[in-house]
């Protein structure tokens, strides 16, 4: 029986002989349903019309990002550490030559997900390469194939190895998480976000939703508990949830003016 992926959102369900009659992913108000309704498709399907395109953003940082898009259209973030290599955030897309490039590089020690949005198919990457899939216990709920390399932890950070360091902010949903590359390119760290902040349009200036096609902003609290958070660690770059969006100088600085304005706009009348 096939697996089953949802067209919008990338979610993968559970072998059946048919598709699920909903998405809970896309019902949930920090998604959508389209106006043309569900739809799905297989890992068979989705391979024999869409690739997977590589870029190296820097040395030990490689993008991976499913050409036409599909779903939601976020790119995956591939570390390489003296520890082992680790996949930030998923794609729906893991086909034989994604895999053999990988496995060219040294394979996976683990994977990392910022949120739900981005589960999509973590368990077969997890079953090519034989490696956990790190998600916060605080979106369990969210998980639509439960598996057994699936590793919930709990808490405000998790050091995956001295380079890497997950980090839960919250906002966009409860267990929304951060990655901390200390290793980066000159010795200096970059933020790999997903949806938990966005690098906008504008290359130095991040924003903070609760949704993001719905546009349902987060209170000024919220985003001011994720500011200060983050003051606490050097922050050089960040790299968002979409192929092109960075910040490769001062990204802390961008992140503390983007949130010290988000705030401002809540408060004033206009």
């Amino acid at each position: 029986m096939p697996i089953h992926i949802c067209k919008e959102c990338g979610t993968s369900y559970a072998d059946a002989p048919s598709p699920p009659a909903r998405c809970p992913i896309c019902e949930d108000e920090r998604q959508y349903v389209p106006r043309t309704g569900q739809a799905w498709t297989t890992p068979e399907a989705l391979a024999a019309a869409h690739v997977n395109a590589w870029r190296r953003l820097e040395p030990g940082l490689f993008e991976i990002h499913t050409w036409p898009d599909f779903a939601i259209g976020q790119r995956a973030l591939l570390v390489r550490t003296p520890a082992g290599n680790y996949l930030w955030d998923c794609i729906a897309l893991i086909d034989d030559a994604t895999v053999e490039l990988i496995m060219g590089l040294g394979g996976l020690k683990g994977i990392a997900i910022s949120h739900p949005h981005y589960y999509t198919t973590c368990q077969d990457w997890a079953a090519a390469f034989d490696c956990p899939v790190h998600l916060h216990g605080a979106d369990r709920e969210w998980v639509m194939r439960p598996d057994a390399a699936i590793r919930f932890w709990e808490g405000d950070t998790l050091e995956l190895c001295p380079q890497v360091t997950l980090m839960r902010l919250g906002g966009h949903y409860p267990g929304s998480t951060v990655m901390y590359w200390r290793s980066g390119d000159r010795g200096q760290a970059a933020l790999l976000t997903g949806d938990t902040l966005q690098v906008v349009a504008n290359p130095c200036r991040v924003s903070f939703m609760y949704s993001y096609p719905n546009l349902l902003p987060l209170s000024a609290a919220t985003v001011r508990r994720i500011a200060s958070k983050l003051q606490q660690w050097r922050v050089d770059r960040v790299y968002g949830f979409n192929v092109g969006r960075q910040i490769l100088e001062n990204g802390g600085a961008a992140i503390e003016r983007s949130a010290s304005r988000y705030i401002d706009l809540l408060s004033e009348e206009r």
